[in-house]
């Protein structure tokens, strides 16, 4: 399946991105990784990756893994197939690329990608279990079923980034996947929307280990997810038209009332 994928992408004409657009993408991935230390969902460490897509065979990367005094010129453009155009990676971040390129090929919808090891939802990556969609946060951000896992692999192994593909294209709806024994990885319609998914997940993720102290989390109503899918899919139809009709919007789509 990804091979078709991939072979569709190579098909599409790349669109023109100036050094302006690619500056003002690069600032608002900086703006998003703020936003993750400012809500306080990162390690104690600062760890993580960003990338933002720039068209439709290229994307931002973050350059290096410690990223909380990112700067917009620690982004590098890479290919989709992983050729780095501008800039240099570190190694710990070069062989991250296929993990950021294989969700790029795969959702024509992203346009943000964040991978975390934020503490408590990294507690169900090594737990290997689901994080269960049970509270509010993630229905309005756009993750409106479970978060599912995907099998352990090597970082940035054929193994790993298969089984994103795999779980990625087992669950259409989601917008995050739990590596298994890792971590988090997030996508969004751009780097903020993204960013604020990541808190929303990490947060559930803390009151989900909370309420079981008291006799664990409920699920919503039945009905109430598949609900919040049908109000999605109307959103994103709505956006599309409105987007033919060369309106801008600003806000996670998930998260319009």
């Amino acid at each position: 399946m990804t091979a078709n994928i991939a072979t569709d992408y190579e098909m599409r004409e790349t669109m023109p991105t100036s050094a302006h657009q690619v500056q003002a993408r690069a600032q608002r991935v900086v703006e998003a990784a703020k936003h993750l230390f400012v809500a306080g969902v990162m390690s104690h460490g600062g760890h993580a990756n960003l990338s933002a897509r720039l068209d439709a065979n290229q994307f931002l990367l973050t350059t290096v893994g410690a990223v909380r005094e990112l700067r917009p010129d620690q982004l590098a453009t890479v290919r989709l197939d992983g050729k780095v155009v501008d800039g240099e990676l570190a190694p710990e971040n070069a062989e991250i690329v296929a993990m950021h390129s294989v969700i790029y090929r795969t959702r024509d919808d992203v346009g943000g990608i964040i991978h975390t090891h934020s503490p408590a939802a990294t507690a169900f990556a090594l737990a290997n279990r689901p994080l269960p969609c049970r509270t509010e946060p993630l229905l309005r951000f756009g993750q409106a079923e479970d978060v599912p896992v995907v099998a352990w692999g090597p970082r940035g192994s054929d193994v790993s980034v298969r089984g994103i593909a795999e779980v990625v294209g087992e669950h259409p709806m989601t917008a995050a996947v739990l590596l298994a024994n890792h971590g988090l990885l997030v996508f969004g319609p751009d780097p903020m929307a993204t960013a604020q998914l990541v808190v929303a997940i990490e947060e559930s993720a803390e009151a989900e280990v909370a309420a079981a102290a008291i006799g664990g989390a409920m699920d919503f109503p039945a009905g109430a997810l598949a609900a919040v899918r049908e109000s999605m899919a109307r959103l994103r139809m709505n956006d599309g038209r409105l987007a033919d009709n060369g309106e801008a919007h600003g806000e996670p789509r998930a998260a319009r009332s």
